[in-house]
């Protein structure tokens, strides 16, 4: 079912419906969530409280400003406000990449197969996303939301609240970071 029609329906009715919003975006929650905070405790925390939130603030919208309603932009902001409230509250833990790469960013098999081999790309994925962790938040967030959930600059710019151009150079600059910091940690084949 497509996001706009999901809206109709929740503003049609609210609790009937959103049970189905939450099974159409509790993995992408979740997974946005974990990609910022580097836990997945604190993942699975924040895409509970997101959709507590996010009821919640439904529930007090008219029913024309729910059917006009983008849920995934606006949920993606509401999971990015709360993973920077808890950052705020404790230091960033080194993130794991390894959904992140099992979700496309794989780098290029290679002909080695086998425990040994799997056990090196298992490192170089948690070495790059310690790189990834490392990012200030500021390109961090955008290159996550971007690269890996897929959002456009314009969804970008409704989530994270800044022009579209401004958001396309701390992507670029995030990239660019972590091209440098994989080229030095000897993953450069890792960043495309």
């Amino acid at each position: 079912m497509d996001d706009r029609t999901l809206a109709g329906l929740l503003a049609d009715d609210l609790d009937a419906a959103f049970e189905t919003l939450v099974r159409a975006h509790v993995d992408r929650c979740h997974a946005i969530a974990l990609r910022v905070t580097g836990s997945h405790h604190d993942a699975e925390e924040v895409a509970q409280e997101a959709f507590v939130r996010a009821y919640r603030a439904l529930a007090g919208y008219p029913p024309e400003r729910i059917s006009s309603l983008r849920l995934r932009p606006w949920l993606a902001t509401i999971v990015v406000n709360l993973c920077r409230n808890r950052h705020r509250r404790a230091a960033p833990p080194a993130l794991s990449l390894t959904a992140l790469l099992d979700a496309g960013a794989e780098p290029q098999a290679t002909l080695a197969s086998g425990p040994a081999a799997t056990a090196e790309r298992h490192d170089a994925r948690e070495r790059l996303g310690t790189l990834l962790a490392n990012l200030p938040e500021r390109y961090r967030v955008p290159v996550v939301l971007r690269h890996v959930d897929s959002l456009s600059y314009a969804e970008l710019a409704l989530v994270l609240g800044k022009p579209e151009g401004t958001l396309k150079a701390q992507v670029h600059r995030g990239l660019a970071m972590l091209r440098v910091a994989a080229a030095a940690a000897g993953l450069e084949e890792l960043i495309a």
